[in-house]
């Protein structure tokens, strides 16, 4: 979510050091999140995508609510908020999760991390749009056009995209393609809103569970049977991938700034495809790696910033 500034009226209280070292913090989240494409593979094997996604918030909101009960942070009030957060939610957390949960019926955990790091590449594209702004440099540029090589080095372009499933190739880029989209609408609508990121992340996650709970019952059946270990993989899905993985990523962006926290999106897909390849003997070519670093360097150059911005 977006800081939220508030004002004091008294002298700030001294900041207690977390127990452990934010560098601890960012390699475990950069786990978390880098493995998350592989419990999605692995819930997706016993459970239908939206009853994966459907578990996955429920598990995540479960965390924020014992988070929030702890810190004693209440919900937002407001219609016009909770209309705002309905829109987030469906943006940021409902559909990129229930569309990478369909992609990878399809398509590896590997490409599936690797299309997920094109977020910062779809950002830029959107920011130009919808941030006026936002302007762009000759190294932002020179970033994207590297960013999008990248990507159809991943995909093989110059084999004619051959045995590349399109359908769940392009449901991945979509839930990329999501999460910048969100974040502009966030930016727009609740900056300065004047309540912490907990209480946001919270009612945000409540309402996607709700969205899903709507949704899965119309489109699957109950389950027959209950699979332990995909049951397992959707927990620790929820638990760790959505709920405890917010709340390092905040407690980071507090300590180390945005800029910084935000690197996390380059590990993710190293850890993604080593977890794919170690784990669930997934297939690697030469061009996957290979495209993913060109990706991970468009993106990154898309991140850089003139002076005085």
């Amino acid at each position: 979510m977006t800081t939220v500034t508030t004002p004091r009226t008294s002298a700030p209280a001294p900041v207690s050091r977390p127990a452990l070292d934010w560098r601890l913090r960012f390699g475990a989240l950069s786990l978390i999140w880098g493995f998350s494409f592989l419990l999605i593979k692995v819930g997706t094997d016993g459970y239908a995508p939206f009853q994966v996604t459907l578990g996955r918030l429920v598990f995540g909101t479960a965390v924020l609510a014992l988070a929030m009960a702890v810190k004693r942070a209440g919900l937002p009030r407001g219609l016009r908020t909770w209309g705002h957060l309905a829109v987030a939610a469906f943006l940021l957390n409902a559909l990129p999760f229930s569309l990478f949960a369909y992609s990878e019926l399809t398509i590896p955990s590997t490409l599936a991390g690797i299309c997920n790091a094109t977020s910062p590449l779809w950002g830029m594209v959107l920011s130009l749009v919808a941030l006026s702004e936002d302007r762009p440099s000759r190294v932002r540029v020179a970033g994207l056009g590297i960013g999008f090589l990248g990507v159809l080095t991943v995909l093989g372009a110059w084999q004619g995209f051959h045995g590349l499933d399109g359908r769940g190739t392009a449901m991945a880029l979509l839930a990329s393609l999501s999460y910048p989209v969100g974040w502009i609408y966030v930016r727009r609508t609740l900056a300065g809103s004047g309540y912490s990121h907990l209480s946001l992340t919270g009612a945000q996650l409540l309402l996607a569970t709700v969205q899903l709970a709507i949704v899965t019952p119309l489109f699957t059946a109950f389950p027959s049977r209950v699979d332990v270990v995909p049951l397992l993989a959707v927990a620790a899905l929820g638990a760790l991938g959505t709920g405890l993985a917010v709340l390092i990523q905040y407690g980071l962006v507090a300590e180390v700034g945005p800029t910084t926290a935000q690197m996390v999106t380059y590990f993710i897909p190293v850890i993604a495809t080593g977890a794919g390849v170690a784990i669930l003997g997934e297939s690697l070519s030469w061009s996957t790696p290979v495209g993913a670093v060109i990706v991970l360097a468009g993106a990154a150059l898309t991140q850089v910033r003139g002076k005085g911005r």
